[in-house]
């Protein structure tokens, strides 16, 4: 058995590499393109004349020497390009909009700044716990289809700092 690695460990390395570049394509995240690099490191030294025994920990090392030192870099380059735009509920917190029908702890609609209709309900914290038809509003939370508002703070009165308005 350990004459049939030292033949021919540089084909479980290159079906190693292999396997390990059919699983990146899958997941994407450059992991198994470290493996499969520090399995090429296996080959290499196959054919250097390293005993197979000494290849592993030689793979191992290439392999998190890559993971922890050329993967990070990488991700943030490939992912340099990605869209900053909020989407989803994330887009909706925050949001303003106008109540539409009354709002109470149970039941209510508005109509947001995005031009969406939502049924609602006034958030479980909120100091008025009914909104009338024509205030303000701003989307706290949604749960589920449910938007949960909060009534617009009032402006601020001259030389006052604007209160800051917080999301969870």
């Amino acid at each position: 058995m350990t004459e049939f690695l030292a033949s021919y460990a540089w084909l479980i390395w290159l079906a190693l590499i292999l396997v390990f570049l059919v699983i990146e394509t899958l997941s994407l995240d450059l992991i198994f393109l470290m493996l499969a690099i520090g399995s090429l490191g296996g080959v290499i030294a196959h054919f250097a004349g390293v005993p197979f025994l000494v290849q592993i920990p030689i793979v191992g090392a290439i392999a998190l020497l890559l993971i922890f030192t050329l993967r990070p870099p990488l991700l943030i380059r490939l992912r340099r390009g990605s869209d900053p735009t909020k989407s989803n509920v994330e887009a909706l917190l925050g949001l303003e909009g106008r109540v539409v029908s009354p709002v109470t702890t149970t039941t209510g609609s508005v109509k947001l700044s995005n031009g969406e209709t939502w049924t609602a309900r006034v958030f479980p914290s909120a100091l008025e716990q009914k909104l009338l038809p024509g205030e303000p509003i701003f989307v706290k939370a949604i749960e589920g289809a449910t938007a949960l508002v909060e009534p617009e703070p009032a402006p601020p009165a001259a030389g006052s700092l604007p209160s800051e308005r917080h999301t969870s």
